[in-house]
């Protein structure tokens, strides 16, 4: 009986766990085999901008929760903060197997993958090769080359979630509300909701139609009780990320993609993204065809060309030597769309002809799911270029005007497309291979060979002229010509070979009914030729040159400009790195910067700015360069206490600024305006040593103070800031400090004291003649709610997976 329970029930899953080991050591094998590690930009990014907050909870076990390291400081709950959902911290660690983060990521995506395949009844093979086409995308590896895992891992987990729905809605309740529940908590744990939003559209569509078919097979019934099974789990899962989102909500009013403040002359405060900025990255409307050539617009914004290739060859004639031609070609703009910045989403030439074979034989409610997701995907990737339908998306489909790089939107397609081909691919092995099917089954090669064939056959008449050629400068025409010739050569090149794969796939299908090959033989193949369709295309985005030694090491490497400035004996003050300074965290790990690199800044202190900052960066530098050194004039940058400026990496680098204010101040006078325009307008012009402006719609200040006396910054911790005062009369007290009225809260000695917002985003205290002891401290309350919400949803949920595993086996058994 074990040996049968074994062979049925557990052999096929431990084979492609170990397969899916292989594949992920042999793909990532400099990690493996060569002690490198991936190096990932926006990681290193995060790590700057998470460095002080890590390190207050190793030294104190307390959460930060408030990031001053960044734009002069800003809520964690988007950097790096703790909750209190540890089962589900320890499940994302189990189905990990103990891999290394992030390659561990792949890994649980091709589990996922197989978990929902398995759920729409395909065999453990087939699924074994649909979940590796699905985790080796160059989708998957080029966003995790990027270092955005949070995407990668919540995309990795999408078909796990579509799988527990499928099977609850099939009948197995108790395993499908677990599998759901726990899938959906996994996902949403990586907390990237554009990638939820997503998710979100693919289960009502895939709803919307099973709900036409239950009502039309009259089985609306059981539709409603397992409806309501899978709402029970979307509950319980949404509660073990309740203090999240509550607090990525809450942060979300107030950050770049909350409603400006700002009105324009005419029109309404304007709310979420702006549309430029949401959809610069849009796909044209041919570049989805990526999906089945990867080359088919000339591959990457960067791409290395061989030394045969066309441009090597004019360089090689007009005189350049080897080592310059080397240099030349090893990142090439073959890319030629629109785009600024961009790599090809490959799905697989298998994939897509699965996908046309899949449409052929899988019955209609999941072929048109799979169809409807798949256009819809691809639609909303156009974005800008196709603005009839995304614009209205952005303005009247809630919270979609919060999202940007729209290309992400091809998740949908990359998941439905294996889904269904793998599932149509299961459902012809599983008939006899009569005319009816051997028809169809030339009907997809035709179609996608076809295809391929045509894009070969066609690919001289392209123009191979792209909007980067633009960005190139004033290259000879003869080193354009032969960029585009090797564009045209891409194409042709990976036009022929999906039509390969293609055959070959099917050549395999057509062996094995034929009798001339035997099933597991077949299989094998299969599992082969989709892998290395899908791998080879990746590991031209992820290879070895994208592993090092230890990068974070070196890019966080104290320069002798960070080591001079480190010598300053105060607890707290500001650094501007004027090198693209709102696009960089290297000067977080070491500094509180002024700057940082963070998709969803304060919207008031981008506002800040884009009308402030941006322009005394201008005239600073001007008047730098002619010899004027004084600081005196910049009253935003020295209200933001930019104690020291950064020029470069060397000690002479470093430019102290002798006029900055300082951790708080007294000004004499407040400067009264009506509304956030008038407020910034304002600021911008006054000097902030002496005036303070306050929006007296919101709060009520008197005109005049006494500013004798003084105040200093005692005690410094992220979350508390403790100053001794000592004035001679009744004062009004600016700090450095970003206003933010969710979680901060003043004491004037132990008193609590409003907290007034002037020079519109800086806090102020009104403070009475005397000595007093000031104290901030960042206490949100969305923090403690959503902390005991949490560790009770993840506990719940946990003792209904372990219950519904526990029900399975003993069947089994």
């Amino acid at each position: 009986m074990k040996n049968i329970v074994f062979k049925t029930h557990i052999q096929p899953h431990l084979l492609a766990v170990l397969t899916f080991l292989v594949v992920v050591v042999l793909f990532f094998h400099p990690y493996f085999f060569g002690g490198k590690v991936l190096s990932q930009h926006d990681i290193l990014q995060w790590e700057g901008a998470a460095h002080e907050l890590i390190e207050f909870r190793k030294q104190t076990g307390e959460e930060g929760l408030w990031a001053n390291s960044m734009f002069s400081g800003m809520p964690a709950y988007l950097i790096n903060v703790e909750w209190s959902n540890q089962p589900i911290m320890w499940l994302q660690k189990l189905i990990g197997v103990g891999l290394p983060h992030p390659i561990r990521i792949i890994f649980f995506s091709c589990l996922s993958f197989y978990i929902a395949l398995l759920c729409f009844r395909v065999r453990s093979s087939l699924a074994m090769a649909g979940a590796l086409a699905f985790a080796f995308s160059s989708f998957m590896m080029i966003g995790l080359g990027a270092g955005h895992n949070a995407r990668i891992a919540a995309i990795g987990l999408m078909p796990l979630v579509l799988g527990g729905i499928h099977l609850t809605l099939s009948g197995k309740r108790l395993l499908g509300m677990a599998l759901t529940a726990t899938a959906l908590a996994l996902h949403i744990r990586f907390n990237h909701l554009q990638i939820t939003y997503y998710l979100v559209l693919v289960v009502t569509i895939y709803g919307l139609i099973q709900l036409y078919a239950a009502v039309k097979e009259g089985k609306i019934k059981d539709f409603m009780i397992n409806g309501s099974l899978l709402i029970v789990s979307a509950l319980l899962a949404l509660g073990t990320f309740f203090g999240i989102f509550s607090a990525t909500y809450e942060y979300s009013q107030y950050s770049m993609r909350g409603k400006s403040e700002l009105v324009s002359q005419g029109q309404e405060a304007s709310e979420g993204l702006e549309k430029d900025y949401a959809f610069q990255y849009s796909n044209g409307i041919f570049e989805p065809l990526t999906l089945f050539i990867p080359n088919f617009f000339g591959g990457s914004s960067q791409q290395a060309l061989s030394k045969n290739s066309n441009l090597a060859k004019a360089l090689r004639d007009n005189g350049l030597s080897s080592v310059q031609i080397q240099q030349q070609i090893e990142a090439v703009p073959t890319y030629w769309g629109d785009q600024p910045l961009t790599a090809p989403y490959y799905a697989g030439a298998i994939v897509v002809f699965l996908f046309v074979l899949g449409i052929l034989f899988v019955e209609k409610k999941y072929t048109l799911w799979a169809i409807i997701v798949v256009a819809l995907g691809i639609a909303l990737s156009w974005g800008s270029n196709f603005e009839t339908f995304n614009y209205f998306m952005f303005d009247y489909f809630p919270g979609y005007n919060k999202f940007r790089s729209v290309t992400f939107a091809l998740c949908m397609a990359l998941l439905l497309m294996p889904l269904l081909g793998f599932m149509g691919l299961e459902r012809l092995l599983s008939q006899p291979f009569g005319k009816e099917n051997q028809k169809k089954l030339f009907i997809a090669l035709g179609i996608t060979g076809g295809f391929a064939l045509l894009a070969m056959l066609l690919a001289g008449m392209g123009s191979y002229r792209g909007a980067i050629d633009a960005r190139l400068g004033n290259l000879p025409e003869w080193f354009m010509q032969a960029l585009r010739d090797d564009r045209k050569s891409l194409l042709r090149t990976d036009a022929f070979r999906s039509l390969v794969f293609i055959a070959l796939v099917a050549g395999v299908i057509w062996v094995y009914f034929k009798g001339k090959l035997q099933e597991k033989w077949a299989m094998v193949l299969i599992v082969v030729l989709t892998t290395a369709d899908v791998a080879l295309v990746s590991n031209r985005y992820l290879n070895e040159k994208s592993f090092g030694k230890d990068p974070s090491r070196e890019f966080f490497a104290a320069t002798d400009a960070d080591l001079l400035i480190k010598k300053d004996p105060s607890p707290h003050y500001r650094v501007l790195n004027l090198q693209n300074p709102w696009n960089d965290a290297r000067t977080s790990y070491h500094h509180h910067s002024l700057g940082g690199y963070h998709g969803a800044k304060i919207r008031r202190y981008q506002d800040l700015i884009s009308s402030c900052i941006d322009n005394e960066l201008q005239e600073l530098i001007s008047n730098y360069s002619s010899g004027n050194t004084s600081f005196a004039s910049y009253g935003v940058l020295n209200m933001l206490n930019a104690k020291y400026l950064l020029t470069g990496s060397s000690s002479n680098s470093v430019v102290r600024n002798p006029s900055a204010l300082g951790n708080a101040w007294l000004v004499a006078e407040v400067q009264k305006v009506n509304n956030p325009n008038e407020e910034l307008a304002a600021l911008c012009q006054v000097s902030t040593e002496k005036v303070a402006v306050v929006d007296q719609s919101k709060f009520q200040l008197a005109n005049q103070y006494s500013d004798s006396g003084q105040v200093m910054l005692t005690s410094y911790k992220p979350n508390q800031l403790e100053y001794a005062a000592e004035l001679a009369g009744n004062s009004l007290v600016v700090f450095s400090e970003i206003y933010y009225e969710k979680g901060w809260k003043a004491y004037i000695d132990n008193q609590e004291a409003p907290i007034h917002r002037v020079n519109y985003v800086l806090r102020a205290l009104e403070v009475p003649s005397g000595k007093h002891e000031i104290r901030f401290e960042f206490v949100p309350e969305v923090y403690e709610t959503g902390n005991a919400i949490m560790m009770a949803s993840s506990w719940l949920l946990l003792l209904l997976l372990l219950g519904a595993i526990g029900l399975e086996i003993k069947k089994v058994l």
